[in-house]
């Protein structure tokens, strides 16, 4: 599959030209004119480029790519022997940001209600981008909703807060750093709020507005999104496709 066609069809799919992001989401950097063979991941640190160099990769497609909104835009450091690697083995770098977390087939929220098996999915209204926040129904206490997380994920929670006795039954939730939706959940109703990463006033809100909180790290609760994406490239095209988790416990 040519680059551009691979390209020009997640940005279609994904709809890139509607969403602000702060950062550039598509391809980021160029390599070889073909692709048939992707490795996919959550972040394109160097250990997944030199996971990819190593399996001969055409591309590497990940959730956090590079070229951040108030980075430093001298390709140093880490930033150029990233960037060097890449292009020294005409390897393309694809990232897509926003546009993996909130789609409504293979985006991270939704891909993480599927995995926790929420029921009655659907956006929360009223928060934008449309997506960004999911809520589902429950009908279990929090210390079963953070044992169902914790098992879905494959580790250990970074915070499970919240009253033992209550039964939830709304879950709202936003994959990685998305802590600062709390509020809103509760406004809305919702008995709990999951994401990746917890903030020292998160737990304050959770307490004062009596909404449970779970934070189960933001590399695990993204990891699906991307793979996701890569299962339908392989489908769809017949792409050599292969999912590489970095772990990380942040």
């Amino acid at each position: 599959m040519l680059t551009t066609q691979l390209v020009e069809y997640l940005n279609q799919q994904l709809n890139v030209a509607s969403i602000k992001d702060y950062c550039p989401n598509g391809l980021q950097v160029e390599g070889k004119p073909e692709v048939n063979h992707i490795i996919t991941g959550v972040t394109a640190s160097q250990q997944l480029i030199d996971a990819a160099i190593a399996a001969k990769a055409d591309a590497v497609l990940v959730h956090h790519g590079y070229f951040w909104k108030g980075e430093g835009e001298a390709i140093v450091g880490m930033k150029k022997r990233r960037i060097a690697s890449l292009l020294h083995h005409d390897i393309n770098l694809l990232a897509y940001h926003l546009p993996i977390d909130i789609h409504p087939l293979w985006g991270n929220n939704v891909q993480l209600g599927h995995l926790l098996g929420l029921d009655n999915m659907r956006p929360l209204a009223g928060i934008a981008p449309e997506g960004i926040v999911y809520t589902g129904s429950a009908n279990m206490s929090l210390a079963q909703l953070g044992t169902t997380v914790a098992n879905a994920l494959g580790r250990e929670l970074v915070v499970c807060e919240g009253a033992a006795d209550k039964t939830l039954q709304k879950v709202a939730w936003c994959t990685g750093g998305g802590q600062s939706f709390i509020e809103q959940a509760a406004l809305a109703g919702c008995d709990a709020f999951i994401s990746g990463e917890v903030s020292e006033q998160t737990i304050h809100v959770a307490r004062e507005m009596d909404i449970a909180f779970i934070a189960a790290g933001h590399h695990a609760t993204e990891r699906y999104g991307v793979k996701s994406v890569g299962e339908h490239l392989s489908a769809e095209f017949g792409l050599q496709v292969s999912f590489i988790d970095i772990d990380n416990p942040a």
